[in-house]
């Protein structure tokens, strides 16, 4: 019989006696370690909050999928068995705390939020709503927290993070139901696939009219769907996928710039170094010496 692994952290296994209260860390820290792929495991004591930023992926939830689509919040509550598939490079918080304390907290200062903290959740953020903008200065604070160590920090770490779920429990009230719910889920579902598409053929220099084409759309409805689920264009999409690559390349491989260039599919190595130095900032001479320093020095 399999088994789903009990960890603390991911990585850790649980440890009998009670955790510190609150672990705050960014997203790569820990996924980065495994090459974004959190295989499914549970926390017995221990919820989870995520805030994806940049990136994207699947999160599976007790059996159930959904897609990864920032900007957006992942509840998960303790005992659920849960993994993740993250795009490389994605980031964001992730808050771990203890769940039974936090609950008593919220039983004393807002018992509506208790439903919050126990069902497994994906909710999608409007960056413009007001209830957003308050969202990365709270993770900050809760992060800041951790690290003061002085008289009253689990009194000042509980109230940040009870205010944190109210913001939470806000945006989840704006989320839209019924038809609306349907379209936008099924609006979801097509970026999804398109980003898929883009996975396997980045490489190709595939076109967005032949992206669109093979999605059974136009590619001003492309843009726009990925406009109005990822607040960037679809060309933005294949562009940053693609200077990833290249970044990952120039850091790690031998390759000389010329073969990177032509596995990314530019058949002119001048080419590749203007678009990298558009997208980058730097050529890609400059971003490989960088990377070595960086990669020596740690």
């Amino acid at each position: 019989m399999t088994t789903v692994p009990n960890f603390a952290l991911y990585g850790h296994e649980a440890q009998p006696s009670w955790l510190d209260m609150v672990h705050v860390e960014r997203i790569p820290v820990r996924s980065s370690l495994f090459h974004w792929e959190i295989e499914p495991h549970v926390h017995d004591a221990l919820l989870q909050l995520l805030y994806v930023v940049s990136g994207g992926g699947e999160v599976f939830i007790d059996e159930m999928k959904w897609p990864v689509l920032p900007p957006c919040l992942i509840v998960v509550p303790a005992n659920a068995v849960h993994g993740f598939h993250f795009q490389p490079g994605t980031d964001g918080h992730v808050i771990t705390a203890a769940q039974r304390p936090l609950e008593a907290a919220v039983k004393v200062l807002a018992p509506e939020l208790l439903p919050l903290l126990r069902k497994p959740e994906v909710l999608l953020v409007d960056p413009a709503s007001r209830h957003a903008e308050a969202l990365a200065p709270l993770f900050e604070a809760v992060e800041r927290e951790t690290r003061v160590h002085e008289a009253g920090q689990m009194a000042v770490g509980l109230s940040l993070l009870v205010t944190l779920l109210v913001q939470v429990a806000r945006i989840g009230a704006a989320q839209p139901h019924g038809e609306e719910a349907l379209l936008r889920s099924r609006k979801a579902q097509q970026v999804e696939h398109f980003r898929a598409l883009v996975e396997a053929r980045f490489r190709q220099r595939v076109s967005i009219e032949d992206y669109a084409r093979l999605l059974g759309v136009s590619a001003g409805q492309l843009s726009r769907l990925c406009r109005e689920v990822l607040g960037t264009s679809a060309l933005d999409v294949v562009n940053a996928r693609i200077v990833h690559e290249a970044q990952r390349e120039l850091a790690y491989s031998l390759l000389t710039i010329k073969q990177i260039a032509a596995m990314l599919g530019f058949e002119d190595e001048a080419y590749f170094g203007r678009f990298f130095k558009k997208h980058t900032g730097q050529r890609p001479t400059e971003f490989r010496t960088m990377a070595h320093r960086r990669l020596a020095a740690a």
